[in-house]
């Protein structure tokens, strides 16, 4: 068994590559990813240079990805991230429709693409069923609205 896996290393990087790849699918930092591609090097190397070339080759494409690829990656893949809202306050701005009248000082509901939240009126008049309105505040999963004239 040992000298098949001598004689055919580039199966054994392959699966080190693969097995990288789907740790990647967990973490998505595009760090595991960089030792894949050190794999897939190692593998391309194999049937022409002995082990620790291999390791070599491994380790040298590894730190290159690391250094080199995965700052361009990461700049292209999450541009913008650090202002991007996520979860309910990407709502903040939204437009949706009243789907149950919100009284003033009370609540109601409102449709906001397919979701259906439980609303109150930013001022201090009612705002009636099918009237659009616009998202301006959120708490908890509450959201606070403001009728579009």
């Amino acid at each position: 068994m040992l000298a098949y896996l001598a004689a055919n290393m580039w199966q054994v990087w392959a699966v080190v590559a693969v097995l990288g790849l789907i740790m990647e699918l967990s973490s998505g930092d595009f760090f595991i990813i960089c030792f894949a591609i050190g794999a897939v090097g190692a593998a391309v190397v194999s049937p022409f240079a002995g082990i620790y070339v291999q390791l070599l080759v491994f380790a040298v494409v590894t730190l290159f990805s690391i250094f080199m690829v995965r700052p361009v990656a990461l700049r292209y893949l999450y541009r913008g991230d650090g202002s991007r809202p996520s979860n309910a306050d990407a709502l903040i701005g939204q437009t949706g429709y009243v789907s149950e009248t919100i009284q003033a000082g009370g609540f109601g509901r409102v449709d906001i693409g397919g979701d259906n939240w439980k609303a109150v009126c930013a001022g201090q008049e009612d705002i009636p069923q099918g009237s659009r309105v616009r998202v301006v505040g959120r708490e908890s999963i509450i959201i606070t609205v403001e009728k579009i004239n």
